[in-house]
């Protein structure tokens, strides 16, 4: 049978490996059937019992698909929901801090970026940047050492110091650093966050890029997870009242965020 790839437009790879196209078309099929029995597996993909089956179980190994006890037909798992509400959610949170990044960008004359916790990393999901020549340019889709950056800290300052000991353990001491500014001890994460819940915001001088600082903000996105803002300048730019103001804003505009309706959104959730 000749190999299908379902995606309109999209050039087949050079080498396609048929198990791995065969395993993401049962997923998506989910998209058109809520359930899917063992022998329209068998049709859909034209290949024998044995080989579907082994498929399925792959895929249930994964949590990408389970059983029904009763019927034995496969049904989305736990894996591919929690993929597709991920995805949702990241989706969300750019309409929904869109506007208030554009206002933040417009009244300080820097560039903003939103970010979400990766594990020990930053994804930067979204950027507005600033029109002066000198300036801070846009990181999205960047993966970043969270306790390099001021969206980093401020996301690592909401977490229980329980979860942060079990990102970065002394053990692994030195961290990675990206300056001589950045910090590379348990320790000095430690004191950084204990300051960073303190005043309410993160502050970064210099250490994800030299000449470059940020100040940031967490907030709750509509799923309940969080997310935050950040204001990035050329730290020539950045003195102590100039970072307070900014502080003192993002704070503001963080609480205001969660407030804030997004047009065919549900309300935030509540917990």
């Amino acid at each position: 049978m000749q190999t299908q790839f379902p995606e309109g437009g999209q050039e087949p790879p050079a080498y396609p490996i048929a198990s791995v196209n065969n395993a993401l078309r049962l997923l998506l099929l989910f998209r058109e059937q809520p359930r899917l029995r063992l022998t329209d597996a068998c049709k859909y993909l034209g290949v024998a019992h044995s080989t579907a089956h082994r498929l399925l179980a792959m895929l249930a190994y994964h949590g990408f698909v389970r059983q029904e006890p009763g019927s034995r037909a496969y049904v989305a798992g736990p894996a591919l929901i929690e993929v597709g509400l991920a995805v949702l959610g990241a989706l969300n949170v750019r309409d929904q801090a869109r506007p208030t990044m554009e206002t933040l960008a417009a009244e300080l004359g820097e560039t903003v970026h939103l970010g979400v916790l990766d594990g020990i990393h930053v994804r930067y999901l979204e950027a507005v940047e600033s029109e002066r020549a000198l300036r801070v340019s846009a990181r999205t889709g960047s993966l970043i050492p969270a306790h390099c950056t001021s969206l980093g800290k401020a996301l690592l300052a909401a977490e229980s110091q329980a979860k942060v000991g079990a990102l970065y353990p002394a053990a692994s001491e030195p961290f990675p650093s990206l300056t001589e500014k950045s910090i590379t001890t348990a320790g000095e994460l430690a004191s950084e966050l204990d300051r960073v819940r303190a005043r309410g915001y993160a502050v970064n001088l210099g250490e994800t890029e030299d000449g470059v600082g940020s100040v940031a903000v967490t907030f709750r996105d509509f799923s309940g997870r969080a997310a935050a803002l950040a204001v990035a300048a050329p730290m020539s730019r950045l003195d102590d009242a100039r970072i307070a103001e900014i502080g003192g804003l993002l704070l503001e505009r963080g609480r205001a965020l969660e407030d804030t309706p997004v047009a065919g959104l549900h309300s935030p959730v509540e917990g």
